[in-house]
């Protein structure tokens, strides 16, 4: 459609340019000219966006999750920590929150998708969902754009494989969610072509393997590498720069100041060792879902950040 209106455009000052009205000729033909060449611009950064929307590509690997007790433990405290942030709005991964809202810009909807089998999930192999988590790409090979800001796909093989097992188990619930969930607009794909929105994180077809679970700095540091902490807080955890697609965090050097249990306290009930409440846009109900153990973890990792 853009093309067609600065064809009409191009078209429609070519017709004031041929007049013998000056001010026809040069004010019409100009404007008509102006906008023709924007609009022109505007359809080729947007055809670059599409182009990438549609770039991103990766192999699902051909695996069947076993689904032990264990790993459905184990998923169902990932999905507690982490998934629930934004795939339980309403209930247990039934999805439905519009992350989209909560962009600076109105790029587009982002809906969470309800992860339940009254969802898309129902027909989807394991493969499939191990790809989606992994590499941020749906059964039908598109772009899962939100999941792809996310640091989902840091997760571990076995914990991909634990919150599959966890997600399989589940009854089905809520209502079934758009698909697909990710719907930029014109603007959204403007800005993609342009290179105003980020690509994603790339596609990884490695092995990803998590150090030995417990209270220990290793554990912390993997536990942060899939928490989206740095969304905020910064790459180095030293705060947020502007700009940056997520809300601006402070430095979390400032729980070097703080006790174990001050901080343990803070992400779960929200409110820190000074009485401050944290933002609204902290998800501190999932991460205060973590084990006692896995919070200390992530402790240890903060309280030894260089500076």
């Amino acid at each position: 459609m853009l093309i067609i209106i600065a064809a009409l455009l191009a078209w429609s000052g070519l017709r004031a340019w041929r007049t013998s009205n000056p001010f026809i000729k040069w004010g019409g033909g100009g404007l008509a000219a102006f906008f023709s060449t924007a609009t022109a611009l505007i359809s080729v950064i947007a055809i670059v966006g599409l182009f990438k929307v549609h770039a991103r590509s990766a192999p699902a690997p051909d695996l069947k999750v076993a689904g032990t007790p264990k790993q459905i433990q184990r998923g169902k405290a990932i999905s507690d920590g982490f998934c629930s942030a934004c795939h339980s709005k309403t209930g247990t991964l039934t999805g439905g929150l519009d992350l989209g809202e909560h962009f600076p810009m109105p790029v587009g909807s982002f809906v969470s998708s309800n992860l339940t089998p009254a969802g898309q999930l129902n027909s989807w192999s394991d493969g499939d969902i191990f790809r989606a988590i992994r590499n941020s790409v749906d059964r039908d090979g598109r772009w899962l754009v939100m999941m792809s800001y996310t640091n989902a796909g840091k997760l571990s093989d076995d914990d991909i494989r634990s919150v599959t097992a966890y997600i399989r188990s589940l009854p089905a619930a809520g209502k079934p969610t758009g698909n697909p969930p990710d719907r930029l607009n014109l603007l959204g794909i403007v800005m993609l072509g342009v290179g105003m929105l980020p690509e994603g994180k790339p596609v990884s077809t490695g092995i990803v393997k998590a150090p030995l679970a417990g209270p220990t700095l290793q554990y912390g540091e993997y536990i942060l590498s899939y928490q989206d902490c740095r969304a905020c807080h910064g790459a180095n955890l030293t705060g947020g720069a502007p700009g940056q697609l997520g809300p601006l965090g402070p430095d979390l050097n400032l729980v070097k100041g703080w006790k174990l249990e001050d901080f343990v306290a803070t992400m779960r009930t929200g409110v820190d060792p000074n009485g401050h409440e944290l933002g609204k846009d902290m998800p501190w109900r999932p991460i205060g879902r973590m084990s006692d153990e896995e919070l200390r973890a992530v402790y240890e990792y903060l309280t030894h950040l260089p500076g």
